[in-house]
């Protein structure tokens, strides 16, 4: 079982020493893998237990609180992944005003050298840390020199020729190209997340949903599309990949404002409330819409629902590459 802890202050987490990797690890794409899994085989070889760093909130989002970024994927999934990686340690280092001011020295002798004892650190092409973004590879090797640890960077990992990074993937996933987006993330896009109640306004038009959160974070795609749900089984049978159309917005005819994923499950009708599922992405359908009236929606509705039916019956289920 991993150890997750959020504090750069404290003592060291393990003494013995460790393998560090450092990133936002949004999505957890082809080249967060590599980067997890070069610490991971590093560690394993040196008898060291393998840590992953990262922030919540983002940088990005801290920076920008009034108009944040798009994200890939929420916390939970992020450290579920890393863990299933093989990250032993993970740290998900609160980005805030005492965090954005700490010099990248202090970073690498508080954080790398004190709390995670690093015998190495490795990191991403680019790589840059620290108030200001003043520290880069360069700094961290000769901090490591300083303070016992050796530093690297693992080469970029390419797909069409171009480096895989969460901007060309939330751009794929604007585009509605999910073919693209699974190339770089290695498996289908998916957003997970425990079934919350809603207004039960579906169930009352003829389409009950399960509804997810997005954890006031701000989701990488908008509209309607095709989908699959996993973690579900109908009448105590075995639990498969089951058929959706899904909206993912606020839900504008009825004056929504907090971004919420809708799946409507065809031909189940079992309570979903308080289970965790995960939401795959096949096709975009549509862009969300304010329509006059109920009646006007719900006919929309029943042309999306056969729109998904038919997309999803051609489209073999997939699995994850990497």
């Amino acid at each position: 079982m991993s150890r997750l802890f959020r504090d750069v202050d404290g003592g060291p987490l393990c003494p013995t020493g460790s393998v560090v990797c450092i990133g936002a690890f949004d999505g957890l794409h082809l080249g967060h893998r590599a980067l997890v899994r070069h610490a991971v085989s590093r560690a394993r070889g040196l008898g060291l237990p393998a840590a992953a760093l990262s922030f919540e909130p983002l940088p990005r989002e801290f920076f920008a609180p009034a108009s944040p970024p798009p994200r890939l994927s929420l916390p939970r999934a992020k450290v579920q992944g890393l863990r299933e990686l093989g990250a032993e340690i993970i740290g998900l280092l609160r980005f805030d005003a005492r965090m954005a001011a700490m010099s990248a020295e202090a970073f690498a002798a508080q954080v790398l050298a004190g709390r995670l004892r690093a015998a190495e650190v490795w990191v991403g092409p680019g790589f840059r840390f620290g108030h200001r973004r003043a520290g880069d590879l360069a700094l961290l090797q000769r901090e490591g020199a300083r303070l016992g640890f050796v530093a690297g960077e693992i080469e970029p990992v390419a797909v069409g020729g171009e480096r895989v990074s969460s901007t060309r993937i939330r751009q794929a996933l604007v585009e509605g190209d999910f073919d693209t987006a699974t190339r770089l993330l290695g498996k289908p896009y998916t957003v997970s997340g425990r079934v919350v109640r809603g207004q039960q306004l579906g169930r009352t038009l003829g389409y009950p949903t399960a509804n997810l959160r997005f954890a006031g974070k701000v989701p990488a795609l908008r509209g309607i599309y095709a989908t699959r749900v996993h973690g579900v089984a109908s009448d105590g049978g075995q639990s498969r990949p089951w058929p959706s159309v899904s909206s993912f917005g606020t839900r504008p005819t009825v004056g929504g404002v907090e971004p919420l994923l809708e799946a409507h499950l065809f031909d189940f009708d079992c309570d979903l409330y308080g289970r965790r599922i995960e939401v795959e992405f096949v096709a975009r359908l549509r862009d969300e819409e304010k329509f006059p009236d109920l009646p006007t929606l719900v006919a929309q509705m029943d042309r999306d629902a056969a729109e998904a039916r038919s997309l999803l019956q051609q489209h073999s289920p997939r699995r994850a590459t990497a």
